[in-house]
């Protein structure tokens, strides 16, 4: 517990770090002399991933956008565009694929993405697809229909899409869903073996104890400039600005990425720059030379891990015959001898943190980075210090910022499973039930899979795969459901995703864009975006800073809807007792937002007269149209991760089997995978530098975009301060492209058996030789051929899993080839609508 005194003394060093703006606190507004209805002409504040905004409206219309508050004095372009976010690329009314119209038992799958689309009413939209969902469940069952909706949906906790769809889904019988992430698909299954949680997605040490403490900082496959502008809720933007008081500290900053990133560049770090893929290889050379040198603390390794002698006599060679020593890691990682044995005794001698990011795990066998980062980190014995250890998301949502005391807003639930006997609706299941829906429940999970074996498991019904020590096979998928996401474009290896999606008879999607996926799909119902409607946020993530309005700043787009009206209505089609279910006996948007708002205000009111952030009732909240900003606790201020365990491991054992730092797992031992074994393992990747050849000698890294957010983003007119010749822009070394007769500017083929993409070549010294750099999310434009005319990454991207423990993706494992285009030069049509008859 901290006293006063130092709570007082910490504060000064948060004086660059506004938590409370003077002008929240300063300037009140009447609840009185705000409107409540739609504003035509003033200010409304909304929020976004991106941050919490406000708008200009006139007319109603929305003319200008800008941050609610400054906090850095770095600009977030993503927080000017919210016009082009409303306004450009919408689909405004419902629409009906050609063939599928004509005929729902022979829809011609394989027209889909290239058949014209005709517009219908809404009402025939909603009664088509409650038949066709109907008529799935009769012929196929349950296990055939898929809500396989993943991705970056609105900020927002009621109108949480993928959330309705899963209630809607659930209300209705049940369905196929996914596990797991993109972003982190390898770690957040091995991290628990090894440290008892998931980690990715956990607080950070406190940036506090970081500025105070730390004497070097590690950024190891991160790029927190361009990630940290936006967040899973809403940004707070105060890990950006403790990156400035990094800077402006005595510090000593390291970047470790095949790219000198903005990151680097703006920390003026020390860039050290490994081939993609052989961080493990880097690490191990680290770790041998540590015992080398007698630079190991053995008294943590005794006190707080397991397993450290048999991975010891892996890197001895014990197993295989091969001594991983420096020579040995440098040989695979490119990094000169000196380099790797300076960078390993620094780390031992200083405060270190190591923040790593997430790209090193989206690989072939991305389990292993992670895990022989901790390890490498208990040998260093500086795991639970204030200035030391690692963290695996300081680049995201803004881990590290102290967290707030306030109250939590809660959301909208996948609600319980709806039971039918004879068509007819018999009530919600219940946990406990022995009838159907128990058995359903129990029998979902084992329907399950991946999210990273979508296209793996629609082309092969009936596969049976391992994963995790279990086994998981496929079901039949004949109707998917898609809503807040852009799978054509997020999925890797798009060309085998397109196979895929062309074999299921019916694909539904809500979709307030015409994206790639909209496309794509057989019965399209057009939505509204996060500005056309009420809901609430909270901002931060880790910091719950925030408790913010996201009031409906302009009219729904012509015939576009809430997610929640649509769901409601298709319900409404099954009965007045399944709408009810749903609805919760009818309940609007609003009355959930106010049910979430006042379970918040009661947690506070709980927290007696210490707490210093009262909360107004809901309506004065929401009549006074500004976001509620809350304190960080004394204790946030200077917490550290894994402190308890390391004052005392016995009493606060670890989630592992062993309650240990697991760096060998006798649990992993037992899977017997030959591509995951006990203990963090070297294994090549299936591409990289290592073998690449003539036809493709690039390795390719696909990295999150800094002026979008995924694909989010990519129709606005951002796209103009960034693209080359209107294409996505592809890094590539001077000296490369020197070789290559490519300039600064030239458009390029980029191509591997995969598939091929045009892009817009920027020539730099900011990439290593033989890495060129793409960034995912571009919108999917193909051509007649199959080309795509954009820029779309992840045509070019393996997908296969990471392994058998984990099914992660790999996005950052392939190799590519680059030649200057010489051709005609095709028209970019990804942001324009399709054929409408």
């Amino acid at each position: 517990m901290l006293d006063r005194r130092k709570f007082l003394k910490i504060g000064v060093t948060l004086s660059t770090l506004p938590f409370i703006p003077s002008f929240a606190t300063g300037k009140s507004i009447e609840a009185s002399k705000v409107s409540l209805g739609l504003v035509k002409n003033g200010e409304v504040i909304t929020a976004a991933h991106w941050g919490i905004l406000k708008l200009t409206i006139k007319d109603g219309k929305v003319i200008k956008s800008e941050p609610w508050e400054k906090v850095t004095k770095m600009d977030n372009p993503l927080q000017h565009y919210t016009s082009d976010m409303i306004y450009k690329c919408r689909v405004k009314y419902p629409y009906v694929r050609k063939s599928y119209l004509e005929n729902p038992d022979d829809p011609k799958p394989e027209l889909r993405g290239k058949e014209e689309f005709v517009r219908v009413s809404y009402d025939k939209a909603i009664k088509l697809i409650a038949k066709e969902l109907k008529k799935t469940r009769d012929v196929k069952g349950t296990s055939a229909i898929f809500g396989g909706s993943y991705g970056w949906k609105s900020s927002g906790n009621m109108q949480n899409s993928r959330i309705l769809l899963q209630r809607f889904l659930n209300v209705t019988g049940g369905f196929v869903g996914v596990t797991g992430d993109y972003s982190t698909g390898a770690s957040q299954i091995i991290m628990p073996y090894v440290v008892g949680s998931i980690e990715v997605y956990e607080q950070q040490t406190s940036w506090e104890n970081i500025l105070k403490y730390s004497k070097y900082v590690v950024i190891w496959g991160a790029d927190p400039l361009s990630t940290l502008r936006i967040a899973w809720t809403s940004t707070d933007q105060r890990g950006l600005a403790y990156f400035e008081k990094l800077k402006e500290s005595k510090i000593k900053i390291i970047c470790i990425d095949p790219v000198r990133t903005e990151t680097a560049k703006f920390l003026n770090a020390k860039w050290v720059s490994p081939r993609p893929n052989t961080d493990v290889a880097l690490m191990m050379g680290m770790a041998s030379h540590l015992i080398a040198k007698k630079k190991v603390n053995y008294e943590f390794l005794q006190n707080y891990t397991i397993g450290f002698d048999r991975f010891k006599a892996y890197l001895d060679g014990q197993e295989d015959g091969i001594k991983k020593d420096v020579k040995w890691a440098s040989q695979i990682c490119g990094i000169d001898e000196k380099t790797i044995t300076n960078l390993a005794e620094i780390f031992y001698d200083n405060p270190t943190m190591i923040m790593s990011g997430w790209g090193m795990q989206r690989a072939h066998h991305g389990e292993q980075p992670h895990w022989m980062l901790v390890t490498l980190c208990c040998i260093l014995g500086q795991i639970g210090t204030k200035g030391g250890g690692f963290g695996l998301s300081y680049h995201y949502s803004n881990g590290g910022v102290p967290t707030c005391k306030s109250g939590i807003i809660g959301g909208i639930n996948a609600g319980e499973l709806g039971i039918w006997k004879n068509g007819k609706f018999k009530g919600l299941a219940k946990s406990n039930q022995t009838d159907q829906g128990a058995e359903w429940l129990q029998n979902s999970a084992k329907y399950s899979f991946p999210v990273a074996r979508i296209a793996d498991a629609l082309l092969n019904p009936g596969k049976t795969i391992d994963h995790n020590g279990s086994k998981i096979t496929y079901p039949d998928i004949d109707f998917i459901y898609w809503v807040g996401g852009n799978p054509l474009v997020h999925h890797q290896d798009t060309n085998n995703n397109i196979k895929a999606w062309r074999k299921p008879r019916t694909v539904v999607v809500n979709e307030i864009y015409w994206t790639p996926t909209a496309k794509m799909a057989d019965i399209i119902m057009p939505t509204t975006s996060s500005y056309e409607r009420d809901d609430i946020t909270m901002t931060g993530d880790y910091s719950n800073m925030h408790i913010a309005p996201m009031k409906q700043a302009i009219e729904p787009i012509a015939e576009s809807k809430d997610d929640y009206v649509i769901f409601s209505d298709i319900c409404k089609e099954y009965g007045k007792d399944v709408f009810d279910a749903y609805t919760q006996n009818g309940k609007k948007a609003k009355d959930l937002i106010k049910e979430y708002y006042n379970s918040a205000l009661k947690q506070t009111k709980n927290f007696g007269k210490a707490f210093t952030t009262p909360m107004p009732s809901f309506e004065e909240f929401w009549a006074k149209n500004e976001p509620i900003v809350f304190e960080p606790s004394m204790e946030s201020l200077e917490w550290t991760r894994f402190t308890d365990f390391i004052e005392d491991p016995i009493l606060n054992t670890l989630g592992t089997d062993s309650g240990l730092i697991e760096i060998y797992s006798e649990k992993i031992k037992k899977y017997n995978y030959d591509d995951c074994k006990a203990h963090p393992t070297w294994f090549e990747p299936i591409e990289w530098l290592g073998n690449a050849d003539k036809q493709t000698p690039f390795h390719l890294i696909t990295s999150h975009p800094r002026n979008r957010l995924h694909s989010q983003l990519c129709q606005t007119s951002l796209r103009d301060t960034y693209t080359v010749k209107d294409r996505e822009p592809i890094l590539i070394n001077s000296k490369d492209a020197k070789k290559l007769g490519i300039k600064n500017g030239d458009l390029v083929r980029v191509f591997n058996k995969r598939g091929e993409v045009l892009a817009g070549a920027v020539v730099s010294d900011d990439i290593m030789q033989g890495v060129v750099r793409l960034c995912e999310g571009g919108w999917y434009d193909p051509d007649e051929n199959g080309l795509c005319k954009y820029g779309s990454a992840n045509v070019l991207t393996i997908d296969m899993p990471t392994s058998k423990l984990a099914n992660g993706n790999i996005s950052h494992t392939g190799l590519v080839g680059i030649e200057k285009f010489t051709q005609k030069v095709p028209k970019v049509t990804a942001f324009t609508n399709p054929k409408i008859l």
